[in-house]
């Protein structure tokens, strides 16, 4: 019974970061202002700790660079950060299809 219970909450998890992470792109896509870099860094910040929570680690590390990423861009590092913060949100949305196909499978 707890493993059907455990699975109910990751399912639920799930959706969680899953919108997130389209919202990390929809934002890398758009304006880099202050407020867009604040947003990412807060994205970033609640997958890196609830990632972990649940049992998904690279889920937790991958939100967590994005999120060293974005403080070295606020601390004036630009070169070649963007890329590696766009990188990290696609490994990170990849992470959470997966993860999402493995719930599947293992409850179907």
């Amino acid at each position: 019974m707890v493993d059907v219970e455990l699975n109910e909450l990751r399912r639920e998890f799930l959706a969680e970061p899953s919108e997130k992470a389209q919202e990390i792109q929809r934002v890398l896509t758009g304006a880099r202002d202050s407020a867009a870099l604040d947003r990412l860094a807060y994205l970033a910040h609640q997958l890196k700790g609830s990632g972990g929570s649940y049992g998904y680690e690279k889920i937790s590390s991958d939100a967590a660079e994005i999120e060293k990423a974005l403080e070295r861009m606020a601390g004036g590092d630009r070169a070649g950060v963007e890329a590696q913060i766009q990188q990290h949100a696609v490994d990170l949305r990849m992470e959470i299809d997966k993860a999402a196909r493995e719930l599947t499978a293992a409850t179907a």
